[in-house]
């Protein structure tokens, strides 16, 4: 996919060969972390572009159950348009209740938002990270091939964490509904019946090939799907604000692919997050570019912004809280050599932050995966800095 433009490549090389990452920390001018996180944060914003009217989150628990060893509930908050977003909340069982001893008060648990991948799967969302009972059998395949066959977001949840699982827009509860669209677009759907696998893979084609139309009504529209996307996720955290079994100075979040795209923008926008574990999304403008363009959806396109800064860059943002960046040296979405320069300039970054011990990059052989080895790696990272006492 070198040449992907045929005879206007060069046009599009050239263009971003002129880039200089202005609002990179690593340009001369930027010092003070906290002047420039203010400043660079704000241009991001105005980017994103997405500033929908005031609306309460009026949560709600709309059932709770226990399953595999952990507290579950569905809850839900509402957005400003479309459904309201339904999540799982998980702990460990008798975590984060009321403690007798002598002045009751409710256990603080260490927070994750589990942020789920793309996939081209958007019939499910929390769905994929969560364990539950009676799955569909099309849910554990995606599994087996996606996550080694666990459930991270429950496993996560065993080791003493509360777990946030949200849909994000497009997905799950989120998603479109197919019969206030026009048929001539959901005809693939008609006559299977809903939930079926048959009706599941058809939603999926459907939604995937509907992303081209979502997108430019979006930029019509005056927004990005990148803005609602960051909008959605830090709604998340603002629901695990209201929850009295969560410290909310132990926050993080962490996500697969889609997921972490998620993780990048949550982690380098909202100061809320505390360490971020970003999993098989990470690598340069450039190396997209030119080798990566078919590889991803309208989600990950955010107009401009590398007139601004890379990808590394922007998760810098955060200014330099925990960051764990796990590669996969045979990603097919990704350019290895990619991958390998956005290593190195957040090494840069951190060391130029004097933060260089906050920053982790790790690289595994294999695909496009996040398998049992890297979760574990993952969790340790949020143990030792979301955990008291590590």
């Amino acid at each position: 996919m070198d040449n992907l433009l045929g005879n206007y490549n060069e046009m599009a090389e050239k263009i971003a060969d002129s880039c200089r990452y202005p609002y990179s920390y690593l340009a001369e001018k930027w010092g003070d972390i906290s002047i420039w996180q203010r400043l660079a944060r704000g241009k991001v914003a105005d980017l994103l572009s997405y500033n929908p009217p005031r609306t309460p989150l009026n949560p709600k628990i709309l059932k709770t159950f226990e399953y595999d060893g952990i507290s579950v509930e569905l809850v839900s908050w509402d957005q400003p348009f479309g459904p309201p977003t339904e999540a799982y909340f998980l702990k460990p069982l008798n975590r984060g209740t009321e403690q007798k001893t002598g002045t009751d008060h409710v256990e603080k648990l260490p927070a994750v938002a589990a942020l789920h991948d793309h996939s081209g799967f958007k019939y499910y969302g929390k769905e994929k990270l969560t364990a539950l009972p009676n799955e569909p059998e099309i849910l554990r395949e995606f599994k087996n091939g996606t996550y080694e066959g666990a459930s991270w977001a429950t496993r996560l949840a065993k080791r003493g964490y509360a777990v946030l699982v949200p849909d994000i827009f497009l997905w799950g509860s989120r998603k479109m509904q197919t019969e206030e669209i026009p048929a001539e677009f959901t005809a693939a759907l008609k006559g299977k019946e809903k939930g079926s696998a048959q009706y599941i893979n058809a939603y999926n084609a459907f939604s995937n090939d509907f992303e081209n139309l979502i997108a430019k009504a979006l930029f019509m529209a005056g927004t990005t799907w990148p803005g609602i996307m960051v909008y959605e996720d830090m709604r998340a955290i603002d629901y695990l604000l209201t929850r009295d079994d969560v410290d909310p100075d132990r926050i993080g979040c962490g996500g697969l692919s889609g997921g972490g795209e998620q993780t990048i923008y949550l982690t380098g926008m909202d100061s809320r997050i505390k360490c971020s574990v970003c999993v098989c999304f990470m690598t340069t403008f450039g190396q997209m570019l030119r080798h990566n363009i078919p590889s991803h959806t309208w989600m990950v396109h955010l107009p401009h912004l590398s007139n601004l800064m890379d990808l590394p860059d922007l998760i810098s943002l955060s200014g330099g809280i925990p960051l764990m960046v796990q590669y996969r040296e045979q990603d097919l979405l990704f350019t290895l050599e990619g991958q390998k320069q956005s290593h190195d300039k957040l090494c840069r970054i951190y060391n130029k932050m004097e933060k260089e011990d906050l920053y982790r990059g790790c690289f595994y052989a294999g695909g496009h995966q996040f398998d049992i080895t890297m979760q574990d790696n993952a969790f340790n990272w949020f143990d030792r800095w979301l955990k008291k006492g590590n």
